[in-house]
């Protein structure tokens, strides 16, 4: 990883979440702050430890978007003590946030919203359009809805910036980048040749294939039976296969908002023989699926929508009682 030199301009990094909140917080602030050259961070939606990446950065100015504090406590406070510069935009589970006067952040952990609106309301509105996508993506549709109001978008306009996001998002997911259609740096740059969202929808050859992708990936999953139901609450198995992981947090969205009244589990099975676990709280109480997912190694995420990245096969029966009990 390239780093600045004593005798040259501090370089920018820009790190992000390769999911559709992350691409639109970027987006939305670098068409109101361009920044030349700098180096993109970023990886698969659960590849969240970012920050690792550049630990030996020194004298730079760091920009980083929609990936837990506390999970990248140790690599910030060494990039601190090096003389950075950083600004963290973030909506999940943070923990005691580090005092300095090289640090700028907002975070905000409310389920109600996530890091493309705290930029777009850092931002005072000014791509609002964009912010959207990644309100939709992030399956905040009645916040979407609502901000939308005041914009002046017709709705078949909203159901493009709603597909954009959703398209975007499903990108993000797999068990590597392999999985992926787009490694979301590349979404990312493609992404920024458009600062009007309608014209990135008619225009991108790239969303073109997402929503191929998405069409036949989404057709499989929805041909697996239910694993299992208690009451409104649901749970899904998908096999070891790229179009599961791909479709694995679009497809658990989705069955959100069919069922806003329960929780939902989908269990993927991982080549290692461990499983990955996606957990969306009830739309009507967007609470519980982070403490939850904690509760087990490798776990996080956020009170609406949370999960597990290797659970041991054997801990499952453990798993689902405490999902049953989280969401009685």
């Amino acid at each position: 990883m390239p780093t600045s030199s004593s005798t040259n301009k501090p370089a920018g990094y820009d790190v992000f979440n390769g999911d559709a909140d992350g691409l639109c917080a970027l987006h939305q602030l670098r068409l109101a702050e361009p920044v030349e050259e700098a180096v993109l961070v970023t990886g698969i939606k659960r590849d969240i430890a970012l920050l690792k990446n550049i630990e030996d950065v020194r004298d730079s100015i760091i920009t980083v978007l929609d990936i837990s504090l506390d999970v990248n406590r140790e690599s910030l406070a060494k990039l601190l003590a090096a003389g950075n510069r950083i600004t963290y935009v973030d909506h999940h589970f943070a923990g005691d946030i580090p005092t300095s006067t090289a640090f700028d952040y907002r975070i905000d952990p409310s389920p109600d919203t996530c890091t493309s609106l705290l930029v777009n309301e850092l931002l005072g509105g000014r791509h609002v359009g964009w912010a959207l996508c990644g309100a939709f993506g992030d399956n905040l549709h009645p916040r979407a809805h609502a901000l939308a109001a005041d914009t002046g978008f017709s709705s078949s306009q909203l159901e493009k910036l709603k597909e954009i996001g959703e398209l975007l998002n499903y990108n993000g997911y797999g068990g590597s980048l392999a999985d992926l259609y787009f490694h979301p740096r590349d979404l990312y740059t493609s992404l920024h040749k458009y600062s009007d969202p309608f014209d990135y929808f008619e225009q991108s050859t790239a969303l073109r294939t997402l929503r191929l992708g998405y069409r036949n990936d989404m057709a499989m999953a929805l041909a697996q039976p239910l694993f299992s139901k208690q009451g409104t609450n649901r749970v899904f198995r998908f096999p070891d296969n790229a179009w599961a992981r791909r479709i694995s947090g679009v497809f658990t969205n989705l069955k959100a908002r069919e069922n806003p009244t329960g929780a939902h589990a989908l269990i993927t099975e991982n080549e290692d023989d461990t499983l990955r676990i996606s957990v969306r709280a009830p739309l009507t109480h967007r609470q519980g699926a982070d403490l939850l997912c904690r509760a087990f190694p490798t776990g996080g995420g956020r009170a609406a929508a949370a999960g597990i990245n290797n659970l041991p096969a054997d801990r499952l029966d453990a798993f689902l009682h405490a999902f049953t009990n989280a969401f009685k």
